[in-house]
Formats: C-alpha cells, sequence, structure tokens
C-alpha cells in the first residue's frame, strides 16, 4: 500500500470493495464504472452545478465535432483544432458574407424516447440558452449568433452579427443542448415555460447514453441510447459511483475495482505510473494553474505591484514542488495547445533585484501586506498558496493565507459579483480558439474573466479578432492582445498542470477533449 493513504482510506476502498461483491455495482464486460468525486448536482448544461459538466458531455452532443489525428511524438490520437467535422450535421453551407449558415441535420437520428432530432429542436434548445442568460447564452455572443431559425425539417439557419471562425468550433460543445423537444415539452408549465426543473433532474438528449437512475450521495446510472445513429457503444451501462476520498478512488483503481476515476492529483499519477497494472494517458492539456489579481481593488490596483509579484514567482519551484516536475509554465492565457498561443512575448521570468525594485517603485520600500484566498476546487490550491506566500515573502510581500469554502471561491468569482483581491483558480477553454482564450478569460464581457480584468484597448483587439476573417491580421490582433495582458500582469501564470488518466491497460479509445471529460462512447476494454 502506498505511503500516500491512511487506514480510513483502505477501510473505504474495502467498504465499496464489498458493495461491488454485494453486486451493487455489477460486473461485466458491458459496465463501465467510474470513481467520481461526487454523484451529479443537476443535468442542465446551462446551470451547471457539481459534476454536471462530467455527464452532461455524454448526454448531449453537438452539430460538429472536432477532428482527430495522430501525435507524431506519442503514436496517440488527438484533437485537432484546425479540423471541424459534421456530426449531428451532415454538412452546411455558409453565405458569401460568413453571417449565415445553413446546416442539414442528420436523419434517423433518435433519442432514447424515440423521437427525431428535427431543426425544431436546434432552434428550441438555442431559444432555452438564451432565456437563461448563463453558459450557452454566452456562447452565442462569443459566437456572435444573433438568431437560429427552422427553414424545413432537417435544415436549419444560423444568422450572426458578424463573421465568425469561433462559431464552427462552438457548435462542438454540450451547450446550447439539442434536445428531444418533443419529450421535454410534456414537463412544460406557466411557471416552468423551459421545463427546467425536469431538465435538471432527468436528461433528454440525442448523444450515446441516457440517465437512468440517481441517487444523490451514492451513484448515477448511465445506459447506453438504444437508438443512437453512431451504433452500440461498447459499454452499453456506466455507473457514476460517488467515492469522495481520493484516497479511495487512488485504490480502486490500482486493484481494478473500477475502470475510469476522476480529479486524482499528480503525485498519485506518478505513483500509478509505476503500476504496471495500469495505465496512464498524458495530455499537455488547456488548464491554467493561476494565481489572480483584481485590477479594481487596492492594492492590486497597482500594476507596478503586480509586475513585481509576477517577478518575485518561482515558477521552476512551483513546478516541482506542486505539479512534480511534469507541468508545462504558462506564458499566456491562451494554451499552448491552440494554434495561434504565443509564448515569444513572456518577460517575467523570476528576478528578485526586480521584483524589489519594483515594489519601491510602487511605494512600499518596506513591503506590503496582502491575503491570498483558495479553496478546494482544485487539488492544487493549497499547495499552490503556500509556495506563493513562501516565495513572495523573500521580496518583502508578507502574505496571509485564507482558505475559503468551494461555495464562496464560486460565488465571488463569478461575473455579478468578482469581489476577491487575490485568489487560487484554473480555467480551461472549451473552445480549441486564440480569440475564444482571449475573450472567456480577460475581456469586460469574458464569463470567466474572475479578477474584473478591464482595459477597453484589450477589449477593442479581442473584439476585432472575433469578426477578422483574414488569418494573417487576426493573428497579428492576437498577439497584440497577449501581449497587453501580460504587461498589465492581473495573472500570476504558473502551469499547465497538463490532462492525466488512469485507466486500465486493456482500455482503448481515449482522447483527451478540450472539456476534460473522456467519452464513454469512445472508451472499448476487451
Amino acid at each position: 500500500m502506498s505511503r500516500l493513504f491512511s487506514l480510513s482510506t483502505v477501510c473505504s476502498a474495502a467498504a465499496l470493495s464489498l458493495a461491488l461483491a454485494a453486486g451493487a455495482l455489477p460486473a461485466s464486460a458491458a459496465t463501465l464504472v467510474v470513481a467520481a468525486t461526487k454523484t451529479p448536482g443537476g443535468f442542465d448544461g446551462d446551470a451547471l452545478k457539481p459534476n454536471t459538466q462530467n455527464v452532461v458531455v455524454q448526454v448531449y452532443e453537438g452539430l460538429t465535432k472536432y477532428g482527430y489525428k495522430k501525435d507524431p511524438k506519442t503514436g496517440r490520437m488527438v484533437v485537432d483544432p484546425g479540423t471541424i467535422l459534421p456530426h449531428l450535421a451532415t454538412k452546411w453551407t455558409v453565405s458569401p458574407d460568413g453571417k449565415t449558415y445553413t446546416f442539414e441535420l442528420r436523419k434517423g437520428v433518435k433519442s432514447p424516447f424515440g423521437n427525431e432530432l428535427t431543426s425544431a429542436d436546434v432552434v428550441w434548445g438555442w431559444e432555452k440558452s438564451q432565456a437563461q442568460k448563463r453558459t450557452g447564452a454566452f456562447i452565442a455572443k462569443a459566437s456572435s449568433v444573433n438568431k437560429v431559425e427552422a427553414i424545413d425539417r432537417y435544415n436549419v439557419s444560423f444568422t450572426l452579427d458578424a463573421a465568425s471562425s469561433i462559431f464552427l468550433p462552438a457548435l462542438t460543445l454540450y451547450t446550447p443542448s439539442l434536445y428531444d423537444s418533443t419529450e421535454v415539452k410534456k414537463y412544460v408549465t406557466a411557471e416552468d415555460p423551459w421545463a427546467l426543473k425536469w431538465i435538471d433532474q432527468n436528461t433528454a438528449g440525442y448523444g450515446a447514453y441516457h440517465l437512468q437512475s440517481l441517487k444523490s450521495g451514492e451513484e448515477a446510472v448511465f445506459i447506453a441510447n438504444p437508438n443512437y445513429f453512431a451504433g452500440k457503444p461498447y459499454y452499453d451501462r456506466v455507473v457514476y459511483k460517488e467515492v469522495p476520498n481520493a484516497g479511495t478512488r487512488f485504490t480502486l483503481m490500482r486493484t481494478g475495482q473500477v475502470q475510469w476515476v476522476e480529479e486524482l492529483n499528480l503525485k498519485q499519477i506518478a505513483e500509478l505510473k509505476k503500476d504496471k497494472r495500469v495505465k496512464v494517458e498524458s495530455d499537455e492539456g488547456s488548464g491554467h494553474a493561476s494565481v489572480r489579481m483584481n485590477p479594481t481593488l487596492k492594492p492590486f490596483d497597482n500594476p507596478l505591484l503586480r509586475q513585481a509579484i509576477s517577478y518575485a514567482t518561482d515558477y521552476k519551484a512551483i513546478n516541482g514542488a506542486v505539479f512534480e516536475g511534469i507541468g508545462t509554465q504558462a506564458r499566456s492565457i491562451v494554451p499552448p495547445i491552440i494554434p495561434g498561443a504565443d509564448v515569444k512575448t513572456w518577460q517575467y521570468n523570476t528576478n528578485l533585484d526586480k521584483a524589489r525594485q519594483l515594489l519601491k517603485q510602487a511605494g512600499y520600500p518596506d513591503g506590503v501586506d496582502v491575503t491570498l484566498e483558495y479553496a478546494a476546487i482544485f487539488w492544487f490550491e493549497e499547495q499552490l498558496a503556500i509556495q506563493m506566500k513562501d516565495q513572495l515573502a523573500k521580496v518583502g510581500i508578507r502574505v496571509n493565507l485564507q482558505k475559503i469554502t468551494d461555495a464562496n471561491m464560486r460565488s465571488r468569482t463569478a461575473p455579478n459579483k468578482r469581489d476577491l483581491p487575490f485568489f487560487t483558480f484554473m480555467d480551461n477553454p472549451i473552445v480549441l480558439d486564440p480569440v475564444y482564450a482571449l475573450y472567456l478569460n480577460a475581456h469586460s464581457e469574458g464569463a470567466s474573466n474572475r479578477n474584473n480584468y478591464a482595459n477597453p484597448e484589450f477589449d477593442k483587439l479581442v473584439d476585432a479578432a472575433r469578426i477578422e476573417q483574414n488569418p494573417k491580421k487576426r493573428a497579428e490582433l492576437v498577439n497584440k492582445a497577449e501581449q497587453m495582458h501580460i504587461k498589465d500582469a492581473s495573472w500570476i501564470m504558473t502551469m499547465y498542470p497538463g490532462a492525466h488518466e488512469a485507466m486500465p491497460p486493456c482500455m482503448k479509445g481515449y482522447v483527451w477533449q478540450p472539456d476534460y471529460h473522456e467519452r464513454w462512447r469512445e472508451l472499448s476494454c476487451k
């Protein structure tokens, strides 16, 4: 048994093992057992709750999808950000001005309820998202969608405010979802015209899986859609089992009692890489473990202080102490995996003398006291916060660490609040496009602009890039925006920890996805 685990961890694993043996989780070649952090809080992709995204991507699929290509270094299949293929649509046409897309839907696509996908379902799903004014509405705005209309049963048109290179990649997403609106409308009421209460606890998509049962705090069981257009997946049943303790999840994977496991830390991943009973697949990923400063709140409204903190950060030490030496240093908020990321504009290599000089120029010759808040949404937060405290102390920045609840962190970094001065977080753009990454994380209207960064000149550059169709000019705008964001230094860019998934040696078909969730329909273990 690894030194990482306590007796309580072993007992927890044993208890779940007894449940498996007792038949609570039937073992068969057609059953995939996932050791999850918790059961989904809901199933509405426009109202994300804990673990919602993990499962709705298995139920709701897009009109388009990313193509795959072979990685020449590893020989594995990886997502190709430059290739968008038909999926629930078979083809599309684009008007000369790039503002109108007409999609022909794939015929014979049916939900588990037996209803066929039509243009009315597409329109209904997009209108629902607009009404909710949440995730799907942001996606529509980012990709310039103005109107969605049914032309006939199998053809639907999207009218954009401006030509957008974000639009087709956005259609790969789980939201705005393509619902079986015929089924959902059975649960509409005058008080709930979009049946949001029903959608929150049920599924009605055209994807490979469908929710069969939910026992909150225990498990969610999904079964394969018997009408799935792409054929029967290998796993006809998925048991999404709540296992809150990471050590227990680790042990269950190591002993072969589950076929998939969520959210292990890098120490556990390093252990599993040594274990012949387990296969670990690693990708660079797009999630950025950052420390953010709110430029609208003191003392972080002083750009010299923000730059001093960036120079005082020891990135190499953070990689070793927190990310097991396998992280990729972040030099832009556009992930390296996305074409157009520019790491050459990075300027904050560790320099303590430079940090002290800037601190003095900022008006803090004797140092400054700040509070760094962190939560436990991501496994690395406390370790990263401790490293920042120790490193900033070397230049006279005295850090008080304060742990807050996950709920508090989420609410205080939400668009309607954003009142945290100095905090840890991780976001990843689920559309693999540099303009989307900039818009999402740093535009004044970006959904993940959690530190309230607001630079009108930056916004102008990003807005211009959103509608620019000339690739060279678009790349120039992206580069200028990246440079501006780095100079403003509102993010301490630490590491891209990477995506690391543990699975049985027999597992095939896994491909890293921009939302960091495996696709059950692609997995097999023969």
